[in-house]
């Protein structure tokens, strides 16, 4: 959700470095409990200007997913087919009746307009089994028209072997391991919905192939396509050297995005990212931002690959870190330290002293803290939502679960005496698979997204992004959901 929006970072001083990071202070009223909840944000800053990037030439091998459920459009879950059909409003009806496969041939061939003579590029589809599209070779010595005309010309079959498509893909890199990695970057783009159901996907196959590719400095991209795309699959992977991916929604959104940041997409900026919090007089609550964070040891954020992002008006595209606090002594400040190994294997490191002054009243450094904290609460709010609704349950006074059709006290994560909470629920998934279930809105979820649409609208107007309505949006269906 970060990634959905640009934050004004505030570089507090100039910034010499590559990785610059710059710190910012709030605190903020629970909107449902009224208690002070305290939040530190670590904007990601470089000295590197957008018109200065530059990426290296590109080795890239795309590989697609052409099993059957790329047949089904963006709007909807494959597998419900089998019993449990949900559709999704798209914005238009042309983008409605677009597979996934049609929309992901489209963004590969847009993708070829960037890629220059020098650059080399290679192609494999999979199924049950991997297919050859087109060896690795230049550009320069490519018939990129006879090329696109085959790409539009594909259809997606039988069932889903991420394994044999990334063992292929990787093959096609044998000669160029070695070689060129100072002027060259290897990449492969996995272009898929995240959803296998054949193949082996443990630490022995398709993730000791991920391992063992980055220490090579073979990296990949990932682009998990369609509302049933598989994150919690993605997000093991991506945790690996070189990573990262892309999860998109809708037709236009997946274009774009191939379009618009494909240049950042490919180019890594630092490694082996460490921000460490020594907090005396406070603990974390909480790390938002960053799938690594690990509260217990004061890790603030580890990241093995950060990638520059676009830069609007002075603001950075899901350019921050934002941690909850919770006070445990009048006094305190925080130290923090940043290791980071550049793109040329450079390593870097800062430390700075954070005063937090005792404010008395609700107070926000900047305008990017205050969009953080909004969009972390509604996040929370909707994740213990849906917790609660997909659970199909819910728990009385004395822990005892009862279906939701049976008349009894309700106990959901979040109230208004407690606020919002994370991690307050735990919901385990199936593997890889997934289904939709019904919308469902309980009248308790009901009035707690009322009062939050209440203040949502208030910080929006404060914040002044009108790029938020979205979420608005979004809690009017609920709240107008029968």
């Amino acid at each position: 959700m970060f990634y959905d929006y640009f934050f004004d970072t505030v570089k507090s001083e100039e910034c010499d470095k590559l990785f610059c990071p710059s710190y910012s202070y709030a605190v903020s009223k629970d909107p449902f409990s009224s208690n002070d909840d305290y939040y530190l944000a670590v904007g990601l800053n470089s000295v590197m200007k957008e018109s200065d990037f530059k990426r290296k030439k590109l080795n890239l091998v795309v590989v697609l997913d052409i099993s059957g459920s790329m047949s089904s459009p963006f709007d909807n879950y494959y597998y419900d087919q089998f019993g449990n059909q949900q559709n999704l409003k798209v914005p238009s009806l042309e983008e409605s009746n677009k597979s996934k496969m049609e929309v992901a041939r489209e963004a590969v061939v847009g993708l070829l307009g960037h890629l220059n003579d020098e650059d080399r590029f290679g192609m494999v589809l999979f199924d049950d089994i991997a297919y050859l599209g087109k060896p690795l070779s230049s550009i320069g010595n490519t018939d990129v028209e006879s090329l696109k005309k085959h790409i539009l010309e594909l259809e997606p079959m039988n069932s889903t072997n991420m394994e044999e498509g990334m063992k292929m893909g990787t093959d096609l890199f044998k000669e160029y391991l070695n070689a060129d990695q100072d002027e060259y970057e290897n990449r492969i783009i996995f272009l898929t919905d995240a959803m296998p159901n054949t193949g082996d996907s443990s630490d022995e196959g398709l993730f000791g192939m991920f391992e063992k590719n980055s220490k090579n400095k073979l990296y990949t991209t990932f682009i998990g396509m369609g509302v049933d795309f598989n994150t919690e699959l993605i997000e093991i992977i991506t945790k690996i050297r070189g990573a990262n991916y892309y999860s998109v929604h809708t037709a236009d959104e997946f274009l774009k995005r191939m379009d618009d940041e494909f240049e950042y997409m490919v180019t890594p900026l630092v490694f082996n990212l460490r921000l460490i919090l020594d907090a005396k007089g406070y603990e974390i609550e909480k790390v938002y931002g960053s799938p690594e964070a690990s509260e217990a040891t004061g890790e603030l954020m580890k990241v093995n690959t950060l990638f520059p992002s676009k830069t609007e008006g002075g603001e950075t595209r899901g350019g921050i870190v934002l941690l909850k606090l919770k006070k445990t002594a009048e006094d305190g400040n925080l130290n923090l330290s940043t290791v980071y190994e550049d793109r040329n294997g450079k390593s870097g490191s800062d430390i700075v002293e954070i005063a937090l002054g005792e404010v008395g009243f609700e107070f926000y450094e900047n305008s990017g803290i205050r969009k953080g904290i909004l969009l972390a609460r509604y996040a929370d709010l909707m994740k213990s939502w849906m917790v609660d609704e997909r659970k199909g349950q819910r728990q009385t006074e004395n822990d005892r679960v009862v279906p939701f059709d049976e008349p009894s006290p309700m106990m959901p994560c979040i109230t208004f005496e407690r606020g919002i909470v994370p991690r307050c629920g735990f919901f385990e998934l199936g593997e890889w698979e997934r289904q939709s279930m019904d919308l469902k809105v309980s009248a308790h979820y009901k009035e707690l997204f009322e009062k939050f649409k209440t203040y949502f609208e208030k910080e929006m107007e404060a914040i002044g992004d009108k790029t938020l309505t979205k979420e608005i949006e979004i809690l009017n269906l609920l709240i107008n959901k029968r």
